[in-house]
Formats: C-alpha cells, sequence, structure tokens
C-alpha cells in the first residue's frame, strides 16, 4: 500500500499540466463553453460469476487490455470504471486508450496512446460498490472505431464487477505495460472487466438510444470480435443514413436477465437507473426483456394457471414502471415484441408459455402503453409456425438468433424511431 500510495502522489506531480487543462476546460464551460457528453459505448455491469472470473493471483499488479467498439464519434472521450459489485477497494495504479488496430487483437496504434487521469492523477482507488468517471481527455474519436482500454490493477477486490458476455476479447498479464504497442504474452480471455462506459464530447443535436435486454441483445450467438450484434447493427444504420449520424447505441444487455427476478445479473428495474437513466444524452429507450422470466416460471415443471396470469401482470406492469421512470427524464420508450422460442431445450416451453408470450406482446403492441413498438416477434418468426424462429434467423438453440437473425432484427428497426435534433431537458451532465 504504501508503493501505491507513493505511486499516487508522484502520478499527480507528472500530471501538473493534466490537471491544468482539465481547470482550464471547467473555466470555458463557466464562460459559456458548455460541451455535450453523449454515451457512444457501455455494457451493463454484473458480479462476474465465478467461473468467468480471473483468478485473484492474476489481477495482481496486472496490465488488462480490453477492447470496445464505439456507436458515436467525437472530440473528447471520458471512460466510467466500476467497482459496483466489489466488497473492497478497486486500485488502479495507471489507464491508458488508444486507438486499436483490430477488434481481434492486443495490438494499439502507438502515436494514438494517451494517459487517463482522474482529478488530474493517473492513478485511483476506486470505493467499494462505486464507480468512477474519468477526466475529460482531449482525444477525437470515429463513429463506429475501435479503442483499447488499457489499466495496470494493483489490486482488486474478490468480487469482480464487470460484463461476461463481451463477445470481444481482452488480455492479461503481470507487469506494468499500459503503454505497450502489443502484448504478445497476454492472456485472451473473453469478457470485460471493472470498464462500463465511454462518452465523447459529440454535437449539440447528438444523442443517445439505450436498448435495455437480455442475452438477445448482449449478442448470444453473434461472432466473437465481429461487432454483429444486432444494437452494433442498427448503430452502422444510423451513421449510414445522412439523418441520423447523430444517434448513439448503448448495448445494455445481459446473459440471462430477467425483469422480475436476479439470474446472471441483476433485474431490469434494479439496473434501470445505473443502465438508462445514469449515462448522458439518451433520449430513447428499447425494452427488449420478458422471455427469460417466461422460461424460467415452468423450467422445472408445471405451476398453475394462476401463476402464470400473475406472471404475466407482473412483467407488464413492470413495464409500466419503466415507461414512468423513464418518462421523467423525458426519455421516449419503444417496447419490442418478445421472440418465439418454442423447442428451446433448456425452457422446453409449452402451450402456456407461448399463451403467456403472445399475452405480454399484446399488451405491449396496444396503444397507450409504448411510446412505440418494434415487433421483433414479427419480424424474426417463421411465417408457417408463429411460435418458432424462422430456420435461417436461429443460432441452432431455437431461442437465439444467429448472425443473420440479429441482421434481421436491426434491418427492421424503423430509423424513423429516432428524430434527428430531439431535444429535452434531460441534463447531458
Amino acid at each position: 500500500m504504501r508503493q501505491f500510495v507513493r505511486a499516487c502522489f508522484l502520478s499527480l506531480l507528472l500530471t501538473s499540466s493534466s490537471l491544468l487543462f482539465g481547470l482550464a476546460a471547467q473555466a470555458d464551460a463557466a464562460s459559456g463553453g458548455e460541451v455535450h457528453w453523449v454515451g457512444s459505448w457501455a455494457t451493463s455491469q454484473q458480479l462476474v460469476e465465478p467461473n468467468n472470473a480471473l483468478p485473484a493471483e492474476e489481477l495482481r499488479d496486472c496490465t488488462l487490455r480490453q477492447i470496445v467498439h464505439l456507436s458515436l464519434g467525437g472530440t473528447q472521450i471520458r471512460v466510467r470504471f466500476s467497482n459496483r459489485y466489489g466488497n473492497a477497494p478497486l486500485q488502479i495504479s495507471a489507464a491508458h486508450i488508444a486507438k486499436a488496430v483490430s477488434p481481434a487483437v492486443a495490438k494499439i496504434v502507438p502515436e494514438s496512446d494517451r494517459a487517463i487521469t482522474f482529478s488530474g492523477s493517473r492513478a485511483i482507488i476506486i470505493p467499494a460498490h462505486a464507480d468512477y468517471v474519468s477526466d475529460p481527455l482531449a482525444f477525437p474519436v470515429q463513429a463506429l472505431s475501435d479503442l483499447a482500454i488499457t489499466l495496470h490493477i494493483e489490486e482488486a477486490p474478490a468480487e469482480q464487477t464487470g460484463h461476461p458476455g463481451s463477445r470481444a476479447t481482452s488480455y492479461s498479464k503481470h507487469g506494468e505495460s499500459v503503454s505497450a504497442t502489443e502484448l504478445p504474452d497476454a492472456k485472451p480471455v473473453d469478457h470485460w472487466y471493472f470498464i462500463a462506459e465511454v462518452d465523447v464530447v459529440a454535437s449539440p443535436g447528438a444523442f443517445a438510444v439505450a436498448v435495455l435486454g437480455d442475452s438477445i441483445t448482449d449478442g448470444h450467438g453473434a461472432t466473437t470480435n465481429g461487432n454483429d450484434r444486432w444494437p452494433d447493427l442498427l448503430a452502422q444504420r444510423l451513421q449510414a443514413s445522412a439523418a441520423r449520424r447523430n444517434v448513439a447505441v448503448l448495448n445494455d444487455g445481459i446473459g440471462g436477465n430477467r425483469v422480475l427476478l436476479d439470474g446472471l445479473g441483476p433485474n431490469a428495474l434494479s439496473r434501470f437507473d445505473a443502465d438508462v437513466l445514469a449515462p448522458p444524452g439518451v433520449r430513447y429507450l428499447i425494452i427488449l426483456e420478458g422471455i427469460n422470466d417466461l422460461g424460467m416460471l415452468t423450467h422445472d415443471g408445471e405451476v398453475p394457471a394462476a401463476a402464470h396470469g400473475e406472471m404475466v401482470r407482473r412483467i407488464t406492469a413492470a413495464y409500466e414502471q419503466m415507461i414512468v421512470r423513464a418518462h421523467a427524464h423525458d426519455i421516449t420508450v419503444i417496447g419490442a415484441t418478445i421472440m418465439p422460442f418454442v423447442d428451446n431445450v433448456f425452457y422446453h416451453p409449452g402451450p402456456t408459455n407461448e399463451a403467456d408470450r403472445q399475452t405480454i406482446n399484446n399488451w405491449i403492441r396496444a396503444a397507450g402503453h409504448f411510446d412505440a413498438v418494434i415487433d421483433f416477434d414479427k419480424i424474426t418468426r417463421d411465417p408457417e409456425r408463429h411460435d418458432r424462429l424462422l430456420p435461417a434467423f436461429d443460432s441452432g438453440d431455437h431461442l437465439h438468433p444467429s448472425p443473420a437473425g440479429y441482421a434481421a432484427m436491426a434491418q427492421g428497426v424503423p430509423l424513423e424511431l429516432f428524430a434527428r435534433g430531439k431535444m429535452t431537458s434531460k441534463p447531458t451532465h
């Protein structure tokens, strides 16, 4: 600890210029030169389960490089780090940002490498159960580009905060190598740890669409390092539209997530504030949640009809809660219908599960609930058998779409839902 404190002190002295830059930026804002922050990339945080956690010894004196794919470009960036589920402090002695050569390798563009600071210091101790946002950094980035976030971790809590379903490869090694161009002897692991969000300074009319979902949004069945989850492909469509290039997409999907109960991550209602309301610039919300609630109800056997009715009522009531909370922040809420999953071996859904799904989907489609609807059920179902995914869109487990299915989902989102330059009273921090 003594060495770590000394490193913090030296880092503060060495980065005084960064502190002065930050003070100058604050002065600019105070004089009317306000900046407009928008979330460009995000991933939902959860307590990493033991089989996806890094060994404790591996996280001592560890360099961890992680690649993220931005949706929106900007002139400055800042990064949100998370120790939300740790019961002890997370000690980061250095953090760097650089342009990644590729989403599939640890190599960075060396001349782009920059140190990240926290109130002017290059080191930070993040308290238990807390997040920490870095200082703004002048670092122009392009939409749909890849960034490498590299940390040197002195000590991490036993409880690791992260996102196991990254569909992206991260790299860890002992020793301090945050500015190394390559990490040839690093260990690859397909998870993210301790990183939650990248914000950018964008044009005044820019805004973000948050997508609250489960493994279908998280991208189970997508290509590792391929960035072909349906929110990724929606971001590509938006960037290809001259009228929608100011729109970011934030993927708030967690595999196994449920609306009502915790699973492989906190339930949707409990994480709503952190994942939807906290990121800057969110103007729209898409909700695609509920399939795991439907499946788990009867996973161990059929239940009485009253239990089905109660679950349906509670799910639609939870949707109403999300709508109310989002509207309080001037966020337009779009409901997405639940997709077919008959023949899935894990859930083995029967007629009662299908009836529940249809009841919930009819509620989603009905007027007076959501501000708009995306009918993913209609887009992905087999036209001959509406309770099953179209075979061409099926990853093989009869629940998760294939890359072709994710492409169809993204293509089926009407871009007109997202009005260019829509401004509300929601603060942009």
